[in-house]
């Protein structure tokens, strides 16, 4: 006896089960989207991704690399939150749409929570390091949180960008065997591009700033000023790269300076039709002085 089909109204009722369920779990994951745009997700890879290699190229072990990585994310993640929480009445008032919070995708309270969740995850990731070497790089995360909180809207507001790109180099060597403090050239290099990354940072947003009342060092500078300025930094930390370790530069490093000279300048000049270009270049040229290192084989100490 052949056995009887089910009736063909189960099927839609199957796919509406199917359907609500895909649509429920969409809805979950629209603000933890949210939440991941919220910490400034591209410069928070792009400083790990950097950081990572660079401990890679020192001779760290998986592990510790890992650890180092960890860190250095918890850390960055911390001050992307840190930034849009503190600025969410601001960005709300001035319609920022780009803006997870100011746009209602997620909400202050739970921002200021992935905040302080990041930087209390960062702290014990940061000293299983190396007791020293922790207690740098969470010197660089406290500089950043004081830019967020009250060093953006100040003429100082370029030094905590020297100070915590500075301290990542250090944070690497110093949880080396033995703790050597990083080469002078390497930690002078890092806050060269720290400074060439808050410039290029800010660009874009300067008139937006000035009419929100920042007014930190590049807003008083004026966005022509800035994106002349911008090439100057960037161009003396990949200097600093290829002229500083010990012997005569290579062929290959002289390339990567002119490279650098190069995007610096076209990423400057471009910027005046495509916002993101500037911290684009500035990303490329810090992406270029780290494979600088790892292809010259220089020691960080």
């Amino acid at each position: 006896m052949a056995i009887p089909e089910q009736p063909i109204a189960d099927a839609p009722s199957a796919r509406r089960d199917g359907g609500a369920a895909g649509l429920t779990w969409s809805r979950a994951r629209a603000p933890v989207r949210a939440l991941v745009g919220s910490c400034h997700p591209g410069p928070t890879a792009a400083v790990t991704v950097l950081v990572t290699v660079l401990a890679w190229s020192a001779g760290h072990s998986a592990v510790r690399t890992a650890l180092i990585a960890a860190a250095v994310l918890t850390g960055q993640s911390s001050v992307g939150w840190c930034n849009d929480a503190f600025d969410a009445r601001r960005d709300i008032a001035a319609g920022r749409r780009d803006k997870p919070i100011a746009a209602g995708a997620v909400g202050v309270r739970t921002v200021w929570t992935a905040a302080w969740c990041a930087l209390a995850l960062c702290v014990p990731l940061s000293l299983a390091v190396g007791p020293l070497a922790g207690a740098v790089h969470l010197a660089g995360v406290a500089a950043a949180w004081a830019y967020d909180l009250r060093l953006k809207s100040t003429a100082w507001s370029w030094l905590p960008y020297a100070a915590g790109f500075a301290s990542l180099p250090a944070f690497v060597a110093l949880s080396l065997p033995g703790h050597p403090w990083p080469a002078w050239w390497l930690a002078c290099a890092g806050a060269l591009l720290g400074v060439g990354a808050h410039l290029g940072d800010v660009l874009p947003d300067i008139s937006d700033d000035l009419a929100a009342g920042v007014r930190g060092w590049p807003q008083r500078l004026g966005a022509s000023a800035t994106r002349l300025l911008l090439p100057l930094p960037l161009v003396a930390a990949t200097a600093l790269l290829v002229l500083g370790p010990p012997g005569p530069p290579g062929t290959r490093s002289a390339a990567a300076l002119l490279a650098a000279v190069l995007v610096a300048v076209t990423g400057s000049v471009v910027g005046r039709q495509w916002e993101r270009a500037a911290f684009a270049a500035a990303v490329m040229v810090a992406a270029l002085d780290v494979a600088l290192l790892v292809g010259r084989g220089a020691a960080i100490t």
